[in-house]
């Protein structure tokens, strides 16, 4: 690659490195970015590149919520473990099922995400400790490590806004405590996607690493204005990145 189109990813990392720090949703744009850059290249061995910066750029950012936000342990543990295989199963049947059949109902889901955030201000600016009942506990490991994260490993893009939305919505966390949760989580979403993508060989390790350096910088950033802005802050982002994964998802349904 020419060297301004190296720059051009390495900016892209980091600020999406930012995105999925502050909420999740990055692979909105470093995947597009590389597959403008690398149009040569598998779309699996793009997934896999893609995985490896986020990985790192996650874990980076989950490390810098915990020394500041306590974590709730009884529900982030078993979310991450479960959401191993469940990302691992994902990414394993990637290339069998047609992620376009899913997007439609992806897309209403994100509608639903952004009106319920939208009509409900005050959702996610406090914790609703009631809400925390055994019964919520399970719905939430069970959504968040099978469901959301099985997405993760299928197609991806919007993976830590449901994250955080399963978290707020269900278990009645403020923002920032979902975000912190979510990003343990995704995580190990990561991690067992990128798994499968390196055992079947799709990944460029030496981009990858260049973009999870990037991504590492962005994510500091990102996790730190969250700390310090709070869960407004969160829930405005959140809004922005639904609005914007719902116009790119449609563009892929309808103008594609």
């Amino acid at each position: 690659m020419e060297p301004e189109i190296w720059g051009l990813l390495m900016l892209v990392a980091a600020a999406a490195g930012w995105v999925d720090a502050v909420v999740g949703g990055g692979g909105l744009l470093l995947l597009p970015a590389l597959l403008v850059a690398v149009p040569s290249a598998p779309l699996a061995t793009l997934l896999g590149t893609n995985k490896l910066g986020a990985v790192v750029g996650t874990a980076s950012a989950a490390v810098a919520y915990a020394r500041r936000v306590e974590l709730d342990r009884g529900v982030v543990w078993p979310t991450a473990g479960l959401a191993l295989v469940g990302a691992g199963t994902g990414a394993a049947l990637a290339g069998a099922l047609t992620a376009d059949v899913f997007k439609p109902v992806i897309m209403v889901v994100l509608a639903g995400v952004a009106l319920v955030v939208h009509l409900r201000p005050g959702m996610g600016a406090v914790a609703d400790l009631c809400s925390r009942t055994r019964v919520r506990v399970v719905a939430a490991v069970l959504l968040a490590g099978a469901g959301v994260s099985f997405y993760d490993g299928l197609i991806g893009p919007g993976t830590g806004v449901f994250l955080v939305m399963a978290f707020t919505a269900v278990l009645g966390m403020d923002f920032v405590s979902a975000s912190a949760s979510a990003k343990v989580v995704n995580v190990c979403t990561n991690l067992g996607a990128l798994a499968v993508f390196a055992l079947g060989g799709h990944v460029d390790w030496l981009l990858g690493a260049v973009l999870a350096g990037c991504s590492v910088v962005g994510a500091q950033v990102g996790a730190r204005m969250a700390l310090a802005r709070g869960s407004g802050f969160v829930r405005v982002v959140l809004l922005v990145v639904v609005c914007a994964l719902l116009a790119r998802m449609g563009w892929d349904v309808f103008g594609g």
